[in-house]
Order: C-alpha cells, then sequence, then structure tokens
C-alpha cells in the first residue's frame, strides 16, 4: 500500500453515481432478482450489453479519477446492486421475504427522536422496517464470477489509465461481517458466534480473490458503528460483545492476507438524517483498531464529526500504520474550499504525521446502483477540492 512520503496522497471510500445507461441496463434490485432463492447465478451476468456498458463505464470512470487528481481509484463499485446487499448475490443460505419487514434498528433511536422528520424523508418508506435477510441453511461463496469479472474490469481500466506508475494504485471494495444481511435474521444455525463465523468464512473467498489479484482490498463496516445507538441503549457491554464478536471475526475472514494491502472503512450511514444516533469515535476506535489491515478510513468532514479529529491525541496510531480520514463529504452540497481541505490535512498529519496520513472522503456518493447523494458536478468538483487542498498541505508538509 502506497504512503504520503512526499506529498499527501488521496482516495476515496468506493461507491460513485453510475452513468444513466448503466442503471438502465443494470438489474433489477435485489429484493425483486433474489426473493425466495438461495445463491443462485443471476441471469444479467452473461447479458452482453451489460457487460459492455459495464466494462466501457469502468474504464471512463477510473480514467476520471485519475485525471481529477485522485491517486489510489476504484472502479465506483459498478459492478454492484449495492455496498452491502450486493454479497447476497453471491453467497447461499440467504433468502429475502418483502412480507416480513425487520425493524432498521441500525438507525438508532433518531427514529423515536425525530419522528416528524422521518415521516417526511427519504427514509419515510422503509422506517417502520425493511424486507428481512432470512437464514435458512448453510453460508457459502458459491458464485466468484461477479468479483472475478469486475477485478479484470478494474485492471483492465488501471492499465490503460497508466495505474501503477509513481503514487498511482487501485483499490476494491467488499463488505465486512458485521454489515453482511444487516436486516438478517439467523433460523439455521444454533448460535449467533456460529452465523457470524459461517459469514466472515464465505467472505474469506471474496477477500482472497482480491488480494491475489494484485489490488488493495478495502472492507467496508457502517454497520459496525450504525448499531451502537440501538444497542448501547442496554448498556454498553451489550455493544461491546456484539461488536468484539464481529471484529473477531472479520480477523478469522483475513487470516493469512497481508495486513499492508488491507484498508478497513468504518461510517455512520450514508443516509441524509440527524445522525443524533451516530457512535461517538472513541467507542469505536478500540474495534477498529483491532483490524488486522493496514489503514483505517473514518468519517471526518461532516459537522457531526469533524471535531473528532482530538480523538487522535488520545489514541495513538499504531505504528505502520494509516490513517485515510474523509476531509469532504457526502453530506452536503456545499463544495469544500481546497483552504479547508489542506487545513483538515495538516492537523490529522501534527498528530500522527505525514506520512501515515491519505486524503479521502466521508462515504460514497452513491451506496447502491439507484442512489445519489448528491450531483455528478459536485462529486467531481468535491474531488477537485480534496486534490487541490492536498496539493496545498503537501506544499506546507514538505516545504
Amino acid at each position: 500500500m502506497k504512503r504520503s512520503e512526499d506529498h499527501i496522497l488521496t482516495t476515496h471510500v468506493g461507491s460513485l453515481i453510475r452513468p444513466e445507461k448503466l442503471i438502465e441496463t443494470a438489474p433489477t434490485t435485489i429484493s425483486a432478482a433474489f426473493a425466495g432463492s438461495s445463491g443462485h447465478q443471476l441471469p444479467y451476468v452473461g447479458e452482453v450489453a451489460y457487460l459492455d456498458e459495464l466494462k466501457g463505464d469502468v474504464a471512463a470512470i477510473v480514467a476520471m479519477q485519475i485525471d481529477c487528481g485522485l491517486d489510489i481509484v476504484n472502479d465506483g463499485e459498478f459492478g454492484k446492486s449495492s455496498w452491502a446487499a450486493y454479497i447476497l448475490e453471491r453467497i447461499s443460505g440467504f433468502e429475502i421475504h418483502p412480507e416480513r419487514l425487520k425493524p432498521l434498528d441500525w438507525l438508532g433511536r433518531d427514529r423515536e427522536r425525530f419522528k416528524g422528520f422521518f415521516a417526511t424523508s427519504e427514509m419515510a418508506a422503509v422506517v417502520g422496517g425493511a424486507p428481512a435477510e432470512v437464514c435458512v441453511g448453510p453460508i457459502a461463496y458459491v458464485d466468484d464470477s461477479a468479483v472475478r469479472r469486475d477485478l479484470a474490469n478494474l485492471i483492465a481500466a488501471g492499465e490503460a489509465a497508466g495505474v501503477g506508475a509513481d503514487d498511482k494504485e487501485l483499490f476494491f471494495t467488499s463488505v465486512a461481517p458485521a454489515s453482511t444481511a444487516y436486516q438478517g435474521i439467523n433460523e439455521y444455525y444454533g448460535s449467533e458466534e456460529e452465523y457470524i463465523f459461517a459469514i466472515a468464512d464465505a467472505l474469506a473467498v471474496e477477500y482472497k480473490a482480491v488480494i491475489d489479484s494484485g489490488v488493495i482490498l478495502q472492507v467496508d463496516d457502517a454497520v459496525l458503528a450504525n448499531m451502537y445507538d440501538y444497542l448501547v441503549e442496554q448498556g454498553e457491554s451489550v455493544y461491546n460483545r456484539w461488536a468484539q464478536l464481529r471484529v473477531e471475526a472479520l480477523n478469522h475472514a483475513l487470516a493469512g492476507l497481508p495486513e499492508e494491502r488491507i484498508r478497513y472503512h468504518i461510517c455512520f450511514g450514508s443516509w441524509h438524517v440527524p445522525h443524533v444516533a451516530d457512535a461517538p469515535l472513541e467507542a469505536i476506535v478500540p474495534f477498529m483498531l483491532q483490524v488486522n489491515a493496514g489503514a483505517y478510513s473514518i468519517e471526518a468532514a461532516n459537522p457531526r464529526h469533524e471535531h473528532e479529529w482530538t480523538v487522535w491525541e488520545q489514541n495513538a496510531l499504531p505504528d505502520g500504520k494509516i490513517l485515510v480520514p474523509g476531509v469532504v463529504t457526502h453530506h452536503t452540497t456545499t463544495v469544500e474550499h481546497p483552504a479547508l481541505v489542506a487545513q483538515r490535512l495538516e492537523r490529522f498529519a501534527a498528530i500522527l504525521g505525514r506520512e501515515n496520513v491519505i486524503g479521502g472522503t466521508d462515504c460514497g456518493f452513491a451506496q447502491g446502483a439507484r442512489i445519489q447523494r448528491v450531483h455528478p458536478e459536485v462529486m467531481w468538483a468535491k474531488f477537485a477540492a480534496l486534490s487541490e487542498g492536498a496539493r496545498l498541505a503537501s506544499e506546507k508538509l514538505w516545504r
């Protein structure tokens, strides 16, 4: 994994806004395509029109990221239906039950704090619950065709864009055990531990495929933080036990893989809600730093979490590790001034050491194929601000 050796490197979290044509040719949503089945290969994988469109769009998005000044880039997650639910298209054991709604515990107590807001927000349609993802059989990774396809598209796009020269590098995202089937109900395994470790064993197949391809693996884990507010109401120890099991399962899935090729991303959800339910970073850091990864990606630019840069004054980043703080955010349409981006990066560099900081984003700009957090023009303007802010910070930090 590249480090900021002579200037601050830049990257992002992963999910980017899809082109309209790709959305039109993409598969239906997972609830429609997957309901009532378990671990089958989706029919669209072999459709020529979709595959051609996907390959071309990945090539274009990689080139656009490089042209925008980003150093560590990906495929925008264009081959996935969403940041997390995509995995249910690749593993066995689960059925989607649209008629069986499971509460959105990961929204925490904000559902009660802001009832009026939720009744009129983008979450209104699902605030009463979302279809349960029911585990009805053994969990296994049964279809690697999509991950092989997506990795091949990313690597080909990187080669065409000149990635691999200088500080340019590729990364690829995969979901964590805690965030897999986050509307899940276990009706097959005899214990929660057995269930979570079965998920981890399945995910290990995908993690190894990413590492074996030669790109950086990013493990996404929003739900580890999102469950805090709901569980901590029952006691701090309840959350701690829940989180510790899932961190141990993740490390089990990562066993044998090189830490220096892995980065771990946690966030507090992409949805545009008040976020009072967000966990304090200091409650999450002890779990995050247990993960066997070389870099940790966190939110640090939105108004609920920007103040938490001070957490790193009390929590040392382990030797050899990298922090990837978000210095631009998907939460607002306001484009951050490059000078502000530079100030944020300089703060982290002063505490952690400039070589241990990479400038990033809070979260993805499109957590699903049909989700768009800001207009594409705004997304690219934010990336430009990130690149320019990193340049300004580097001028000060290396002068």
